[in-house]
């Protein structure tokens, strides 16, 4: 475990990772973790706020010595991982992760050091997702305006239920969702951040109910006379049938639609499924269009989608989780986004493309009222109406789960730092290095090989083919041998540390690589790198 001095220097040959070449940002090179000796041995309850009865100035120097000391280990933190000399993981395994942190709850309190010593463990040993050479998740990347916004907005510490706790914020967030319909295309309608694009599409799911049958938030399915019937596509991301289970719905009445070879729901198979539901007795009620599958990022065209939900009289919610970023790019927004306007809901995560730190997504419906209706319980111990202020600023009742954490400081300050310019600037950015990787994997056509070729997000799904596959028949066997050797070079990869990618198996095709450029800090050169280390990886598997 990594040890830490009260006096002298840290021995900083157990930690060769944490030797920063780089200048310093706080303190001075040999001994910037460590409190003074008799601040270090101090407890939690000798710092604010427990600490009341001592001298004012003393109490407060002590808390900002120590809370200093903790902005310097996550100001090293943001150095270390944007420098691409550095790995992204020091894997270990579960077992010997415990050997090396104490994760054990102590009966009694642990001094200020020892708990310097936990911050540092917990990054040292954590994946870098901010590294540049990160491309295994949807959200990565550490945007720096919005990790200043997460900092105050710890620090504030308020909930996010009523303006009259939080009226800051709750203006803040009028403002970033009214602008975030208006780019849906939306006149007016209603919004609201939850933990989530899967509670977030789960919402919609209610509220589309609720606008069908509003008499079940009272009386239940018994006020349903039939079966309730949803659509997604086959490529849906896995919260719309967690959903369908949540609400009382059943996974059985979630119906996944066939999608074509990119990933695409087919609306011809839609709508045959739609009539013969309703030959059958059935309610229709919900098609939920994505926009940006997780492994394909596949666009479902929404305007064929749109007609046969208003023929049908159908809901239309548009999961642009993954994919919603594009609308801030007026080169996408009337392309792969035609249509949007139409839909009933909206779920759009700004911690995906658009960089925003974990978390931060939004659900927008087009008809005013009924979040609140839907989801109202008037409990009067939260949700007087004879406050000092417009009560339709509090914004708890408009959620099942009432208390919300502010997830809209390190947006609004993000965008505007960037402004409407800046984030088109930065879609575009990812999306032509997308394309710059697809086009250098097909320089080496015999090293790589494209599952969805010119593909709509920043998603790009590949086998690595290893040199004694490259002339072999591309068989079912052969597809099957490079889902082996995909787990394989990703066992390597993770202990090598210098880059992250994921893979899955999708359907009948065994284990692919799924890359995600959606990192401001990538450049061609990471491109370059990955395919590099792939090929140093594989080529004798």
């Amino acid at each position: 475990m990594t040890t830490l001095q009260v006096d002298g220097q840290v021995d900083n040959s157990a930690e060769p990772e944490y030797n920063y070449k780089k200048n310093r940002i706080m303190g001075d090179d040999s001994n910037t973790t460590l409190l003074t000796k008799d601040v270090g041995t101090l407890h939690y309850d000798e710092l604010w706020p427990v600490c009341q009865d001592g001298d004012f100035n003393e109490t407060d120097a002590k808390t900002r010595e120590f809370l200093k000391r903790v902005f310097q280990i996550l100001l090293d933190h943001i150095s270390f991982q944007n420098d691409r000399g550095n790995k992204i993981l020091d894997f270990h395994s579960p077992e010997q992760l415990k050997g090396v942190i104490d994760f054990g709850i102590p009966d009694e309190p642990l001094n200020l050091d020892q708990l310097l010593v936990d911050c540092k463990d917990a990054l040292k040993y954590q994946v870098k997702t901010g590294h540049p050479r990160f491309f295994n998740q949807l959200s990565c990347g550490l945007d720096i305006v919005s990790l200043a916004g997460e900092f105050l907005t710890a620090t504030a510490n308020t909930n996010m239920f009523t303006y009259e706790i939080a009226p800051v914020f709750i203006l803040m967030e009028h403002e970033c969702l009214k602008k975030m319909r208006e780019i849906i295309g939306w006149e007016g309608g209603d919004s609201i951040l939850a933990p989530g694009g899967s509670i977030s599409n789960m919402y919609a799911l209610m509220i589309a109910r609720h606008k069908l049958f509003p008499q079940h938030k009272k009386y239940g399915m018994r006020a349903i006379k039939g079966q309730l019937i949803m659509y997604t596509s086959q490529h849906h991301h896995y919260s719309i049938k967690g959903g369908a289970s949540a609400i009382g719905l059943g996974t059985e009445n979630c119906v996944q639609v066939a999608c074509d070879e990119k990933g695409r729901m087919i609306p011809e198979r839609l709508e045959e499924l739609v009539i013969k539901h309703k030959k059958e007795g059935h309610l229709p009620f919900f098609v939920n269009c994505t926009t940006g599958t997780t492994v394909y990022g596949a666009f479902d065209p929404i305007e064929r989608i749109a007609d046969i939900c208003e023929k049908h009289g159908i809901w239309l919610h548009i999961d642009a989780a993954w994919g919603g970023g594009l609308l801030m790019s007026s080169r996408y927004r009337h392309t792969v986004f035609e249509g949007i306007q139409r839909a009933d809901s909206v779920t759009w995560n700004p911690h995906k493309l658009m960089g925003t730190l974990l978390q931060c997504s939004t659900l927008h419906v087009k008809e005013s009222g009924l979040l609140i209706s839907c989801n109202q319980m008037s409990a009067d111990y939260l949700f007087q109406t004879d406050k000092c202020y417009d009560v339709t600023f509090d914004t708890g009742d408009k959620v099942i789960q009432c208390g919300r954490h502010n997830d809209i400081f390190k947006f609004w300050l993000q965008w505007r730092s960037k402004g409407m310019l800046g984030f088109e600037k930065q879609i575009n950015r990812l999306m032509d290095l997308t394309a710059y990787q697809v086009k250098r994997m097909k320089e080496t056509p015999d090293r790589y090989y494209i599952i969805v070729d010119e593909p709509e997000c920043t998603n790009v799904c590949f086998w690595y083919i290893p040199e004694r596959l490259r002339n072999e028949k591309r068989d079912k066997w052969w597809q099957s041998e490079l889902g082996i050797v995909t787990a394989k070079i990703k066992g390597l990869m993770m202990k090598k540390g210098t880059m992250m990618i994921s893979y899955q198996p999708l359907g009948e095709l065994p284990n692919f690589f799924r890359s995600i450029i959606s990192n401001q800090a990538q450049t061609e050169e990471d491109v370059d790198f990955m395919l590099s280390e792939l090929h140093e990886l594989g080529n004798d598997l």
